[in-house]
């Protein structure tokens, strides 16, 4: 399976995918702790997340697929909603909420 499918397959599997570096337990930079942080404070408890430093082909593979040069990227629904900053706006204008409501 190429990394593009694997990618695909993640993100239309699952109703919340966060691409970060570490883990939601251990995020290993500030901007992936605050998406988990986000979330959370969204009510999300299922979120599927990739740590994208245990697999370089990930890393990249996941910057091409959304045609976005940073992690951490947020995908709802299969749809890509974007990294952390964008994150803060729309949970600060109540529109994640929204997005995330039927998932939390």
């Amino acid at each position: 399976m190429s990394t593009h499918q694997q990618i695909d397959e993640l993100v239309k599997g699952n109703p919340v995918v966060l691409f970060m570096k570490g883990t939601a337990q251990f995020p290993q930079c500030g901007f992936s702790g605050r998406a988990v942080q986000i979330l959370k404070a969204c009510g999300v408890n299922q979120i599927t997340t990739v740590n994208v430093l245990e697999d370089p082909a990930i890393r990249q593979g996941i910057k091409d697929y959304s045609n976005w040069p940073t992690i951490p990227q947020l995908y709802i629904n299969g749809e890509f909603v974007g990294g952390s900053d964008i994150m803060m706006e729309m949970y600060q204008a109540g529109e994640l909420q929204q997005l995330l409501a039927p998932k939390a």
